[in-house]
């Protein structure tokens, strides 16, 4: 799926300071985690694929998976750079323009996922489509996306976070990017995934013109 949720980054800026060893010892662990989880779910199918299965892969104990993701979902569905977008949201110029920053930062997001790990990104997608309990907790976790982006939103305009407008501007983007990623799924990812995105910001930005595609 898009990400927009995730665990903290080891893909820091130049400026942030290194994380310490017991940081970075916990990303090693997600990351094996997550490395095992994506390759039984392609060797068996989702549902065949157990928590205690993952576990073994990774050489872990299955309190170790639960301690790091809450549900199975969690470990298919986050990913290392959600907390670059909202840090980079916060970092843009201060007279930017709220969607011209949207731009940047989602398609930087989605750029650096697409070069990092592809597959993983269209497993994540085809699984959001494929299976119900993923679909699921995606919605869910959007919606906690949503209440962080409406903090970045509100102290970008100067609104309350919790005001009509930013909650309407805001799950208006989180829904029209579920529907990308759903949109994305459906099509095979044929499409490069930043350019659905910016299509997707047009038409939120533009309305929809008439015509093709």
């Amino acid at each position: 799926m898009i990400p927009m949720t995730a665990a903290h980054s080891p893909h820091f800026p130049a400026d942030r300071p290194r994380p310490g060893l017991r940081e970075r010892k916990k990303i090693k662990t997600r990351a094996a985690i997550r490395a095992a989880a994506y390759a039984l779910v392609r060797e068996q199918g989702y549902d065949a694929t157990t928590v205690e299965q993952i576990a073994e892969r990774a050489e872990v104990s299955p309190s170790t998976v639960f301690r790091y993701f809450p549900a199975k979902e969690d470990i298919v569905l986050t990913d290392e750079y959600g907390p670059l977008l909202l840090d980079e949201l916060r970092a843009r110029p201060a007279d930017e323009p709220w969607t011209d920053s949207l731009r940047h930062v989602v398609r930087e997001s989605l750029e650096l996922s697409e070069r990092e790990d592809p597959e993983a990104l269209r497993l994540r997608a085809r699984l959001g489509v494929q299976v119900p309990a993923v679909r699921s907790r995606y919605f869910e976790s959007m919606t906690e996306t949503g209440r962080l982006l409406r903090r970045a939103l509100a102290e970008r305009t100067g609104r309350d976070p919790e005001s009509l407008e930013v909650r309407v501007g805001v799950m208006a983007l989180i829904g029209g990017m579920m529907e990308v990623s759903m949109y994305w799924a459906e099509h095979g990812c044929e499409d490069r995934l930043p350019d659905l995105m910016e299509r997707a910001l047009d038409v939120m930005e533009e309305g929809p013109h008439p015509g093709n595609p």
